[in-house]
């Protein structure tokens, strides 16, 4: 006798708890550990607004996207985890239009800005570039758990941790790492006062936050081991640049926007080579 097809579906909460063990699950489960610890030292209620307007307009754009490519409706994970993190990123107390803006833009631009294959440039950091340029918006990295001290440090060491080695990338984060420490003790003998504030809060949560978080987002980093090393030696060289030459507060996410186009070049090479003769790729 067969089983209704109706019977065989997974119901709602198998749907969800199996979302949940995915590692986009994972990462949201993460976020709002994140988020109620990092709400005690800000303006709760602005801060919830902030987040519920930026979460809404990112699903609608996934969702209705999805809708008209695919023809099919989605659970727009990627939109809420972007929007989670342009939210925490950005200073509050800047006009709601800030991170709504923001937010707009980096899920328009996982549709507009990508390859076959996925978006090129990591969303969120691609946002808080167009607003520093384009709002001079201030970054507070205040999800990053700044306020907390070391216990805020050890929290995002144990829950990125997990995340970077659930997703296969710690070579990538260790590489960067130890670059990018290695880069800021050297300049700290040549300027002390200027380099060793990387080395206290908030710029160490920033780090941790940046490297855990967003510099290991896997559609727009590579998968193998020595193209990972060579990844993150990029974005921290490129960072330590940005930092030293131009003294730029977004030197992160734009370090991380260049090691996502020399990834795009990369991967858009590789399927050159590996084409037919005579195949358009």
């Amino acid at each position: 006798m067969s089983i209704p097809l109706a019977a065989r579906r997974p119901s709602p909460r198998h749907r969800a708890m199996r979302f949940l063990n995915t590692p986009k699950g994972n990462l949201l489960i993460i976020f709002a550990i994140l988020g109620s610890l990092a709400i005690a030292g800000e303006d709760k209620g602005r801060v919830i607004l902030l987040l519920a307007g930026s979460m809404s307009v990112a699903a609608g754009i996934d969702v209705a996207v999805a809708k008209l490519d695919r023809g099919r409706w989605v659970f727009p994970s990627g939109g809420l985890l972007t929007a989670v993190i342009v939210v925490f990123l950005i200073s509050p107390y800047e006009s709601w239009i800030v991170p709504i803006a923001a937010t707009v833009f980096a899920v328009a631009s996982k549709h507009l800005v990508r390859t076959r294959l996925a978006n090129v440039f990591n969303p969120a950091a691609l946002a808080l570039v167009v607003a520093a340029v384009l709002f001079h918006s201030g970054e507070d990295w205040w999800g990053a758990l700044a306020g907390l001290g070391w216990p805020g440090v050890l929290v995002l060491l144990i829950t990125g941790g997990y995340i970077a080695n659930r997703i296969n990338k710690l070579p990538m984060v260790l590489s960067f790492l130890g670059a990018y420490v290695t880069l800021f003790t050297a300049a700290s003998f040549a300027d002390p006062g200027r380099a060793s504030e990387i080395f206290r809060a908030p710029d160490v949560q920033m780090a941790l936050f940046f490297t855990l978080f967003m510099l290991d987002d896997p559609p727009t980093s590579p998968v193998r081991y020595g193209d990972q090393v060579r990844f993150g030696l990029l974005v921290a060289v490129s960072g330590f640049v940005f930092f030293a030459v131009f003294g730029w507060l977004y030197f992160l996410p734009a370090a991380l926007l260049v090691g996502n186009a020399f990834e795009a070049l990369r991967k858009r090479s590789v399927l050159a080579r590996r084409a037919p003769a005579g195949i358009a790729t």
